[in-house]
């Protein structure tokens, strides 16, 4: 992405008028980058724990915001004043507040992931279509300059016919959960875990380096036995309460078959003994890519990238030097809310399209249904 244009320009030259549905954690995030642009102002907050967003806006300085206890009623107010809405809402409270602003003639920026069941997502994509508005999903890292190289190695046709991909990372101990943060852990908010968590950043760094091919079988596992084991949360005042009330997977992994004879081998965690679950590989016909893993997935890789090839017959490694910001650029935050106010001001595509994040969807959906049953299945795109 080029320079981000902090005083970017709604139509008319109006301020964009911009409101927030759910202010938890990862809602922070979203205003704090909003912020920093000039010509936004945030209008509205909603949320459903009484007070919750009255905080959230004295904390940001926010007087002027109109708060409400429900998005029905945010948007019911609001919808004819809005430009665009964060939804950041729990996973399983995604589908709701953007059909409900989509169908209000509101464009959306809703954060990661794309669903909790792909029944949701197509709701989603369907309201999208039929309003007209921008549907963009939350995958900031796709702005870090470093994974859209690992896109334009894969496009440069240097490492041939893509037949084999290894990825996946996590944590060595980082499940996100507290005595007062508990909706990534429950399946009634969650849905899902790590899976969902992190593991869609995971899948969409590859993906999309491959042209998001669809996927046709998955067989996968899921485990939880970090998230209810009590000595997991011993810095918590109830570590039984915190493994009792874990829902979701901590660990997952995956074979996923991909359209075009590409085989995906996938793992991702919240914790797991050992400090990564291994690099991402790339094996092409031509040459092979290797992105060193990080630590916990940060948005970026975890260090140069090496192309691996053959030259007169002899095996050479060429180093991939890692790329740099530099200022003006902003922040993968910034870039990210900047690539919705653009589209928003010019009329352009979703800058994360739903088409690509539903077969996303599919794959950490197919990777349920697979552990559930304990065999393979097929997996379907459905056409929207």
């Amino acid at each position: 992405m080029a320079r981000i244009d902090l005083n970017v320009k709604n139509k008319g030259g109006e301020k964009f008028r911009i409101a927030v549905i759910g202010t938890g954690g990862i809602a922070h995030s979203h205003v704090r980058s909003y912020l920093t642009f000039p010509n936004v102002e945030i209008v509205a907050l909603a949320d459903i724990v009484p007070g919750k967003a009255a905080k959230f806006a004295a904390e940001f300085g926010l007087d002027k915001a109109r708060i409400y206890e429900s998005h029905e009623a945010l948007l019911d107010a609001e919808a004819g004043n809005l430009d665009g809405v964060s939804v950041c809402t729990y996973n399983c409270q995604h589908a709701a507040p953007t059909v409900y602003a989509l169908d209000r003639g509101v464009n959306v920026l809703l954060e990661k992931p794309f669903s909790a069941t792909m029944e949701e997502a197509v709701e989603m994509m369907r309201a999208e279509k039929r309003s007209g508005k921008i549907l963009t999903v939350g995958f900031q890292p796709r702005f870090d300059k470093n994974m859209q190289m690992i896109k334009r190695i894969v496009d440069s046709g240097e490492l041939g016919r893509v037949y084999y991909i290894q990825t996946g990372g996590g944590r060595r101990r980082g499940i996100p959960a507290g005595d007062n943060r508990t909706s990534f852990i429950r399946r009634d908010t969650a849905g899902i875990g790590a899976l969902a968590d992190i593991g869609c950043y995971s899948l969409d760094m590859v993906l999309r380096a491959v042209g998001y091919p669809k996927p046709l079988t998955v067989s996968g596992f899921t485990t939880d036995y970090f998230g209810k084991d009590p000595e997991t949360y011993q810095n918590s005042r109830d570590p039984q309460r915190l493994a009792d009330m874990f829902g979701v997977d901590d660990f997952a992994g995956a074979l996923i078959r991909l359209e075009g004879g590409i085989n995906l081998d996938f793992r991702i965690a919240w914790a797991m003994n050992v400090n990564t679950p291994g690099d991402t590989i790339i094996l092409g016909t031509k040459g092979g890519l290797r992105i060193p893993s990080t630590d916990c997935w940060n948005g970026t890789t975890g260090g140069p990238m090496t192309v691996y090839r053959q030259l007169a017959g002899q095996p050479v490694e060429q180093t991939v030097p890692l790329l740099k910001d530099q200022d003006g650029d902003g922040t993968l935050w910034q870039r990210k809310i900047y690539s919705f106010l653009d589209a928003i001001a010019n009329d352009l595509p979703a800058p994360v399209p739903t088409s690509e994040i539903i077969i996303n969807q599919a794959i950490i959906n197919g990777i349920t249904e697979s552990a559930a049953l304990g065999r393979e299945v097929a997996v379907t795109v459905p056409e929207i």
